[in-house]
């Protein structure tokens, strides 16, 4: 069974094409590009390089959210339009999940961070158990402080990671608890492109590849605007509810 697996949910790019739950070729890269004009072309050759077609494939696993909304729309769009053309089956994935599963078999919680601005993150909590990366706490959008009071909570080592975790480090600093991990390194909190694999527990079969659409955790900031000066308070909360 050869899988493709895509992942622009941020300004990284991860691929990665799985046989017979092995990696045989990835493409990665963290440079800051636009995923439009990028994706198809790295997807090109990691079928080239690896000796594959996309008649190859049989299914499709594509990173579902939350992070850029102009990535999560590139990436989702790509593969809805493989897995209509080829006729393949789709499935999704959390982007916290796979940030999650970069850490290895760390016995405690694991605490992906994606930067959603104004100190505002996603971010979830997941767990290693039975060598199965678990979600303990779901997926959400939170202000990072209030997520680190959380945590504090929690009687049980945390090791955070993500890309965008170095803009967050002093304010973990500032908490002064051993409990709460994490690696400075960039390379070690990037995105293994091998995480595709390994959460078969995660994934999500997408029922209608048409109405598929990326989970964001949060409005665009556009329509934000629009109900602050549309909308009255109280139908405001109506909205938040629904």
């Amino acid at each position: 069974m050869t899988v493709l697996g895509i992942d622009t949910s941020n300004q990284s790019m991860s691929l990665c094409l799985g046989e017979n739950n092995k990696l045989i070729g990835s493409y990665f890269t963290a440079t800051q590009k636009n995923h439009s004009t990028t994706l198809m072309p790295a997807i090109d050759f990691l079928f080239e390089s690896n000796n594959k077609q996309p008649k190859d494939l049989e299914k499709i696993i594509v990173a579902e959210g939350p992070g850029s909304y102009t990535g999560l729309r590139i990436g989702v769009t790509t593969a809805k339009t493989l897995a209509w053309t080829l006729n393949l089956k789709l499935y999704s994935v959390s982007s916290l999940a796979l940030i999650a599963a970069s850490k290895k078999k760390f016995d405690g919680l694991i605490v992906p961070i994606i930067n959603a601005r104004r100190q505002n993150v996603y971010t979830g909590a997941y767990q290693w158990q039975d060598n199965q990366l678990i979600s303990v706490i779901g997926d959400q959008h939170i202000f990072f402080e209030s997520w680190l009071d959380q945590l504090a909570e929690v009687n049980q080592p945390i090791f955070f990671v993500g890309a965008d975790l170095p803009e967050f480090i002093s304010l973990i600093n500032q908490r002064e608890n051993k409990e709460m991990q994490y690696d400075e390194s960039p390379l070690n909190n990037e995105i293994n492109p091998a995480s595709f694999l390994v959460l078969e527990n995660l994934y999500s079969e997408i029922e209608s590849v048409e109405k598929f659409t990326p989970r964001y955790l949060k409005k665009v900031e556009a329509e934000e605007k629009w109900l602050e000066k549309h909308v009255s308070n109280e139908d405001s909360n109506y909205v938040e509810r629904v």
